[in-house]
């Protein structure tokens, strides 16, 4: 068994494989072909990507970073193989379609495995059937027609429109996506595009001419090693789509009909050709346009090894370099913010306790000063709606405790980020299940307010914030019924959701709230006064907009590196899957906001103001404005959506998660702010 390499035997090492992938850039080879040279660089640029570990980092393949667990698939001779569509989406426009609302030819007749939903896929409006393509292992197939379909009036005109706003066919196979490769561009995408759109320079017309691709050439390149597996394994699948008008003898067509331009002998190979593209416009006398549609299907033998085969799809991609820096970007926050609450605890707040427990005369006290004159109120009940900040506290603390199980089930490869909706799944049970620990914050928080109205609190910590989130939901699926999209999510899936909130989430929090009542109420270090101190006017900077909008940026900032991923992934269509790295930002996030709560809290209180309970919610929370500033600049520099209902949607769920992440943060800072009194007061002698 081979040693270990030294550092130095690694740094040598590494400067022979930079020296290769320059020299073989030089020479012209791309990056994202089957030959060994390409996968020779892409291996060399998703170095980083293929390890795993936390300390010593051990080489891996993409496929079990992406896919832990899944075993490779073996195909034999003649097998027939499912090609599942998925949504027809766009950049442009966050309406997806679903593929058979498109004017394509029916599902086929053999019965393929069906792919069960979870309910995440449901939510983001995922529904892999199987495409209208016949494939068989290792069968070359020509030019195949498959049906003929007329497109006018309202359909040729939407045709047209997706054909405008780029929307893009996804389509699988033994679950890679269908990739677009160019040699010449050095480029891989996936999906193919619907059609393509000529400007009047290139057709001479007076307006945009738009073109169907209504032919696929598939390319499926796989591997055979009959001293390791049996059979074949897929690891490519490519398509070119070309525009062509069919020249057509009849009004129907099936895939044994003879076509000159397709299937006859001596037909010319299917490309595209200007003088042969197939323009999505009517006839002469306003007659339906036909479009054939066919498909070609080509077998390559590969030596790519099956464990390589998604290196393609992440080239391009950042590099985990650049989520390290994310990282060390929020730690140098966090030591900032610890820097000055060392400074407080050690230094000042040292100074002035040693000082507020030697004094020892009467005048003494009574010249007392800064946060210990105010220990008779500082406990007291905040003034504005006890019963909304026990809620809120309990929903940011629930939603937090979600969301990092979730990730956590992500980095012990419980859940795959690469299965559509799993991860959106697992979020949305375990926040139903975490409804106890919810309740239970909620409920110890209005217990140490005085609040009388215990039932009141038990209903709004079950149903406040997941019934405003489902009615917000409810409105904007009923807009993208209207609009036909794929997301709109069915009356059943609803019904799913609403019993998953009434009978497991409810009860869960009925019974946190019923052991937060039931526990002792928060002991407290000094006793409140019967009547509140009047609060001094305050300096500039602990006004609470000062505070407020100072208070958010730090936050927001540990995070702001990680989130342009996480938006590219959201709204970019691009893979994320580093699930350690965005479990290692939330925790330095809570940090943050702890930090950033307790130093707000001890300026105020040094300037006799003790209605700190609001104020370090807000502090913290803050944070979720910036958020939704930071959407607003993403819409507009990153995303060209066009129409209303897109930007309505874009707009709608960032909006969503924006208040989520305020709860988040506001629960951290209220939790924080109050450890920080109790244990600061705690350690004053008060008569």
């Amino acid at each position: 068994m081979p040693g270990r390499l030294s550092r130095t035997e690694k740094k040598s090492l590494a400067k022979q494989e930079a020296a290769r992938y320059v020299e073989l850039r030089k020479q012209g080879v791309d990056e994202v072909s089957n030959t060994e040279e390409a996968a020779a660089l892409r291996n060399y640029r998703l170095r980083s990507k293929k390890r795993k570990g936390l300390l010593r980092k051990k080489e891996a393949s993409l496929a079990s970073v992406l896919f832990p667990g899944v075993s490779p698939q073996s195909y034999y001779m003649g097998e027939d193989i499912a090609v599942y569509a998925d949504l027809v989406e766009s950049r442009k426009t966050q309406v997806p379609f679903e593929f058979y609302d498109l004017p394509v030819c029916p599902p086929p007749d053999l019965k393929f495995k069906r792919i069960r939903k979870n309910l995440g896929a449901k939510l983001q409006g995922h529904a892999s059937k199987p495409a209208p393509f016949g494939i068989k292992v290792k069968q070359q197939k020509g030019c195949t027609p498959m049906c003929l379909v007329s497109l006018g009036g309202k359909k040729l005109r939407w045709m047209r429109k997706l054909v405008e706003r780029q929307y893009r066919v996804q389509l699988t196979l033994d679950q890679l996506p269908v990739l677009m490769r160019s040699k010449e561009l050095n480029y891989a995408v996936r999906g193919y595009p619907v059609g393509f759109r000529a400007p009047p320079s290139y057709t001479g017309l007076k307006n945009d001419e738009f073109y169907i691709y209504n032919h696929l050439r598939f390319t499926i390149t796989y591997r055979e090693d009959s001293s390791s597996f049996d059979g074949a394994r897929i690891t490519g699948f490519d398509v070119h789509p070309v525009s062509i008008e069919h020249q057509l003898d009849g009004d129907s067509v099936t895939p044994s009909s003879k076509i000159s331009t397709c299937n006859e002998p001596g037909a010319a190979d299917v490309v595209n050709n200007p003088n042969t593209y197939l323009a999505l416009r009517t006839g002469p006398s306003g007659e339906p346009v036909k479009v054939l549609y066919s498909y070609e299907v080509n077998w390559v033998s590969s030596d790519l090894p099956w464990a390589d085969r998604w290196d393609v799809y992440l080239i391009g991609s950042p590099d985990d370099d650049i989520h390290y820096f994310a990282i060390v970007n929020s730690l140098m926050i966090v030591l900032f913010l610890t820097g000055a609450i060392a400074t407080i605890m050690i230094r000042t707040l040292r100074k002035d306790i040693a000082g507020y427990n030697e004094m020892q005369t009467l005048e003494e006290a009574q010249e007392e000063t800064g946060w210990k004159l105010v220990h008779g109120d500082v406990f007291r009940p905040p003034e504005f709606s006890p019963m909304l900040l026990s809620v809120a506290t309990g929903a940011g603390v629930q939603l937090g405790l979600a969301f990092g199980l979730s990730m956590l089930c992500a980095i012990l490869k419980l859940l795959n980020p690469m299965n559509k909706g799993q991860t959106l799944t697992s979020i949305l049970v375990l926040y139903v299940l975490c409804g106890s620990v919810g309740g239970y914050v909620s409920a110890r928080m209005y217990k140490f307010f005085d609040g009388k109205a215990w039932k009141l609190n038990s209903l709004y910590s079950a149903l406040a914030l997941p019934g405003g989130l489902v009615s917000i939901f409810i409105v904007l699926n009923i807009f993208l019924s209207f609009a036909g999209a794929a997301t709109a999510v069915s009356f059943l899936t609803i019904l799913a959701l609403f019993a998953l909130w009434i009978c497991v989430s409810a009860p869960l929090v009925f019974v946190g709230s019923y052991f937060g009542l039931r526990a002792n109420k928060m002991e407290i270090p000094v006793k409140t006064n019967q009547i509140a101190r009047v609060v001094p006017d305050t300096p500039w900077h602990v006004h609470p907009l000062v505070t407020i909008t100072l208070g958010g940026i730090l936050p927001f900032g540990s995070v702001c590196i990680e989130l342009a991923f996480i938006m590219s992934a959201l709204w970019l269509h691009q893979i994320y899957y580093v699930m350690g790295f965005l479990l290692v930002v939330v925790i330095i996030l809570g940090f943050t906001c702890a930090e950033v709560a307790v130093v707000m809290c001890y300026l105020q209180l040094c300037s006799e103001d003790h209605r700190w309970w609001w104020k370090s919610f807000w502090n913290c929370a803050s944070a979720g404005a910036y958020l939704m500033l930071y959407s607003l600049w993403f819409l507009g520099s990153r995303l060209d959506l066009v129409g209303v209902l897109p930007v309505v949607v874009y707009l709608t769920y960032m909006g969503m998660i924006s208040i989520l992440f305020s709860l988040f943060c506001g629960s951290v800072g209220v939790l924080a702010s109050l450890w920080f009194n109790r244990t600061i007061y705690s350690a004053v002698k008060v008569d």
